[in-house]
């Protein structure tokens, strides 16, 4: 009997994951993820700088309609 093409599928998304895949070890897991948590932390602080530089800005400009 013919298999269903989902159940080919699954199955040989299993194998290529199973043995075609190179998993990192945990130390490369670990600097991997020391390095994007570190980047968004300064990504996030750089919007944040430009975010209070654009707020000083347009408090400085709606100050002069008073």
């Amino acid at each position: 009997m013919k298999k269903l093409k989902l159940i080919t599928n699954i199955e040989e998304s299993y194998d290529e994951l199973r043995y075609k895949t190179s998993w990192p070890t945990k130390t490369q897991l670990i600097k991997s993820a020391c390095i994007v948590m570190l980047a968004s932390v300064i990504i996030a602080i750089i919007i944040f700088l430009m975010d209070q530089v654009v707020d000083t800005l347009m408090h400085f400009i709606y100050s002069f309609g008073n």
